[in-house]
């Protein structure tokens, strides 16, 4: 039986994209020859990234003047890249959790960081409210916090460029991508196993950094030779294909916002009405992808024998990080309602039983 797959990252991955990449993996595009073992620049994957390019211009409706980047080093090396590029004098940055703050760690290696607002004083568990000021070369925010469960859904209005991870809920609502001059994110939660990075960036944003910048690390790079100045990620990006295929024909992201939204409904309705267990992030600021949630204090005991009752049902990935502690669900676009809904039998049966 395949089992309920709650993990946070690398993470769970739709039935069409696990069944088509394991046929390229065996013959790629009828060339008798592994997808793991092909050239990046033959017709085939060139093909590959570019309906994967012009897929996601089209989910997320893309408009002109942006370009669709493919690029390794995960989200992580973009925290670094962003201000590289970006970052003259000063840039702000909103702290809501460990990836924001380890984005703010790097930007501060290349000027001065304005931390306009943070959440740390009460363990992330909120989005705190937030000015941005425009005396900045742009603001950075992270809009989902797998760690503690909370997400900003909506497009700040911005009077600076504007930057986003969205590693975590990309494909999870309709973005104004025109309203960001960067967007990013990491592809093992809802694009395709862990390997490569999605950039979106205007291209009139690029080339205004003061500094020498690397060649691997500079944008323009990669703008310039479509993703293909080094070899790529080929077997992610792949993946990538196979899921947002998946997605157009799921009826694209309005729907898949609805489902999503449907899932995190069924969970926190559990969760808010239970004695034994209890949310974690403020109300007002939960994610729809990353569910946390702990025992009650008087139950406090019983977490560990929690995570073993629903292992015996094929429920797996739901322990917490060690910062929040107890239970966390990710409820990623791959994730049927049925697993949803056979997490919260298993809820009701332990709580019933203790």
């Amino acid at each position: 039986m395949k089992k309920h797959n709650f993990y946070a990252g690398p993470s769970i991955l739709s039935e069409y994209t696990i069944n088509n990449t394991i046929d390229a993996i065996r013959n790629f595009a009828g060339m008798d020859l592994s997808l793991l073992e092909i050239s990046h620049r033959s017709k085939q994957f060139t093909a590959v990234i570019n309906e994967a390019s012009a897929l996601v211009k089209e989910l997320l409706d893309v408009p002109e003047g942006y370009s669709v980047l493919w690029l390794g080093g995960g989200a992580s090396l973009q925290f670094c890249m962003v201000p590289y590029n970006l970052l003259i004098n000063k840039a702000a940055y909103l702290e809501t959790g460990v990836w924001a703050s380890n984005a703010i760690k790097e930007a501060r290696l290349f000027g001065e960081v304005d931390v306009v607002a943070s959440s740390r004083d009460q363990n992330f568990s909120y989005i705190p409210d937030f000015k941005i000021p425009a005396d900045v070369d742009y603001f950075h925010f992270t809009t989902n916090n797998t760690i503690y469960g909370t997400e900003l859904r909506r497009d700040p209005d911005s009077p600076v460029p504007l930057v986003a991870d969205m590693s975590s809920d990309i494909f999870s609502r309709p973005v104004d991508v025109s309203k960001y001059d960067l967007i990013y994110a990491g592809a093992q939660k809802n694009i395709a196993p862990a390997g490569v990075t999605l950039v979106i960036v205007k291209d009139s944003v690029l080339g205004r950094a003061p500094r020498p910048i690397p060649t691997m690390l500079d944008y323009k790079t990669h703008v310039n030779k479509e993703s293909m100045f080094n070899t790529p990620p080929v077997l992610p990006i792949f993946a990538a294909l196979q899921t947002l295929r998946y997605y157009k024909e799921q009826g694209g992201v309005k729907q898949l916002e609805l489902i999503d939204m449907e899932k995190a409904g069924v969970l926190y309705d559990a969760i808010d009405n239970s004695r034994m267990f209890q949310g974690t992030a403020r109300a007002d600021s939960r994610s729809i992808m990353n569910v946390c949630f702990v025992m009650a204090p008087e139950y406090k005991e019983l977490e560990q024998e929690f995570i073993d009752f629903a292992a015996a049902r094929n429920i797996v990935g739901i322990k917490g990080h060690r910062s929040v502690g107890g239970f966390r669900a990710s409820l990623y676009n791959a994730l049927p309602l049925a697993s949803v809904n056979a997490l919260v039998q298993a809820m009701k049966d332990f709580e019933k039983a203790h």
